[in-house]
């Protein structure tokens, strides 16, 4: 059964002999206007499905389970925000939230009912994990570190919430690691200044006003430039070489790792969390001569499942490319058995999902899962991120008694992302 609530729709008085959300993701958060609906009803019986139970923190975990039980574990939730909301950087951990952290699994243990594919699913073929980091070209590696000395200069000097600017100088920092187009450095501001009179010659464009048109590009990166070049005739002198679209360290990985793909019959899913990244893998392997669909938010829903089928029955195809999002919900995509995450989630089980599109039910040959990280960049931060959290989801729910130091440790690094 599935409830869906929009406004006011549910009353106090609303009953039900069982209530089950159709994912329990959506009651991860106990101060959302969903969850205190739902809460709401009157159920003999609450039951949560959830392939991801705690994704960022134990918060999450205890949303779900004073949902399902709330007579049980709502006396307990103000004593475990406190306890789970340390600092990162707490040198120690009281006995007090040591305590918590094991009176925690004691008390959900009852509740939980985990089931992994490997214990159920035992003809699945295995999955193979690897993370390839990959050292930046050097165009690349001179391109972040400007960056970061940029970032430097913001943090200190800039104006604004820190928050803010945090997450500015991070996607700086991000676009570098992953491509040096996705910034701008190769067209200067003369040079932006030359393409925006020369782009009033276009019969589209010969009212705009040159200024303003200028300020429009002044914010675009080195792609999007060159795809406005590749448009426009009057702007045909501007476009950049091929050469620089494969510029990139992640992509002079998988350039090799394709071929190799190719010659053992072997099909790729990439997936990228970007739009933009997708655009330059999309020219990328057309300068390969690779075959490839592509799916992402964009995808009108009609065709998703058009070009599923197509991939799924063309084994010509060599590459389907897909947004993290879009394409990492009910696909199913066992025709291919690599998996290439071009760029990391800060929450690990977006990958996870990612991951499930070809190692399900249906697969026949081992699947590879490749994790590509630029190295000595943010991206291996993003990584240790994503890896604690994973931890603290496995250790929270590991069978055997959990080692006190290790857990508080983890808390105390991990929880307040």
């Amino acid at each position: 059964m599935h409830w869906a609530c929009r406004g006011s729709s549910i009353s106090e008085e609303a009953e039900a002999k069982d209530t089950g959300p159709g994912r329990g993701t959506m009651l991860k958060n106990m101060s959302t206007l969903k969850y205190n609906h739902l809460m709401k009803i009157q159920a003999e019986r609450r039951l949560l499905l959830t392939g991801t139970p705690l994704q960022n923190n134990l918060l999450e975990l205890m949303s779900l389970l004073s949902f399902v039980m709330p007579s049980v574990f709502r006396p307990y939730i103000q004593p475990l925000q406190s306890a789970f909301r340390h600092s990162r950087h707490t040198a120690e951990v009281s006995d007090y939230y040591q305590d918590q952290v094991s009176r925690a699994k004691e008390i959900m243990c009852p509740f939980i009912l985990r089931r992994l594919k490997k214990e159920v699913l035992h003809q699945l073929p295995r999955k193979v994990e690897s993370v390839k980091h990959c050292a930046l070209t050097p165009e690349q590696s001179e391109l972040y570190h400007k960056e970061v000395e940029l970032g430097r200069k913001e943090m200190k000097n800039g104006r604004g919430k820190e928050l803010v600017k945090s997450m500015s100088v991070l996607t700086q920092l991000r676009k570098a690691a992953n491509h040096p187009l996705l910034l701008r450095s190769h067209y200067s501001d003369d040079v932006i200044a030359s393409m925006s009179t020369e782009i009033l010659k276009e019969p589209e464009h010969r009212d705009a006003d040159a200024t303003l048109v200028a300020e429009d590009m002044a914010v675009m990166s080195d792609f999007e430039l060159h795809n406005l070049c590749v448009r426009h005739e009057s702007l045909v002198q501007y476009r950049l070489s091929n050469g620089l679209i494969k510029e990139s360290g992640k992509l002079k990985y998988l350039e090799k790792k394709l071929g190799d793909c190719k010659e053992q019959g072997r099909r790729v899913l990439i997936f990228s969390q970007f739009i933009m990244i997708l655009d330059i893998l999309e020219a990328w392997l057309q300068l390969l001569g690779h075959s490839y669909l592509r799916l992402d938010g964009k995808t009108h829903m009609n065709d998703r499942q058009m070009l599923i089928d197509q991939y799924n029955s063309s084994d010509d195809i060599l590459v389907f490319l897909l947004s993290t999002k879009a394409g990492g919900l009910g696909i199913n995509l066992t025709s291919a058995s690599v998996v290439v995450l071009h760029d990391i989630d800060f929450n690990p089980y977006n990958d996870k999902q990612a991951e499930d599109r070809c190692h399900r039910v249906g697969q026949t040959r081992e699947v590879e899962v490749v994790r590509l990280v630029g190295r000595d960049t943010v991206e291996e931060d993003i990584l240790r991120c994503a890896q604690q959290k994973l931890k603290l989801e496995q250790d929270m729910t590991a069978g055997s008694q959990l080692n006190k130091t290790d857990m508080a440790s983890l808390l105390g690094q991990g929880l307040k992302l």
